[in-house]
Order: C-alpha cells, then sequence, then structure tokens
C-alpha cells in the first residue's frame, strides 16, 4: 500500500508537533522521555524534527504523559489554524 503524500499544512504542524514536544521536554533526556513513553529515542528524535510529521495517536499519547501534557491542550497547540485551511470553491 503506498501511503499518499502529506500536504504542507500537515508537514507544518508536524513541526508545531515536534517543536511543541521539545518544548515540554526541557532539560530531559531524549532517552529519558523516550524511556518513560515506551517509544524507541529514534523515533522520538524524528517527531521532535518533524520526519515523522504524523505519528501513530498511541505514540503522542504516551509521550504526552511522560510530558505531562494534556492532549487537548497538545493537539489545540499544533491545530492547523481556521486561515491556514484551504476553502474548496465550486464552479
Amino acid at each position: 500500500m503506498v501511503r499518499p503524500m502529506l500536504s504542507p499544512e500537515e508537514r507544518e504542524r508536524g513541526c508545531r508537533l515536534g517543536a511543541r514536544l521539545r518544548q515540554a521536554r526541557g532539560s530531559r533526556s531524549m532517552v529519558d522521555v523516550a524511556a518513560d513513553a515506551g517509544i524507541p529515542v529514534e523515533t522520538l528524535r524524528k517527531i521532535e524534527t518533524g520526519r515523522i510529521a504524523t505519528p501513530a495517536f498511541f505514540t503522542v499519547a504516551a509521550l504526552a504523559q511522560a510530558l505531562d501534557l494534556a492532549l487537548d491542550s497538545l493537539a489545540a497547540d499544533v491545530a492547523v489554524s481556521p486561515r491556514q485551511i484551504p476553502i474548496a470553491t465550486t464552479a
């Protein structure tokens, strides 16, 4: 199965997610946070750098728990603002 290409908005949202997680991690090491979340440190590295723009829900949930972040707050922090959503027009 071929995965469709991500839109620029999806890639940007992935970058915002990575930046938000990096900010929440603070001075904690990637190794410690990844271990607390039960994920490989390389996965955390890829998410933080935007190389995994759409991580699995359970990965995000585990990271949010390890970083003491509320999922709804995290989602709001990385959501696409209404002015970024293209408006479809019909002819």
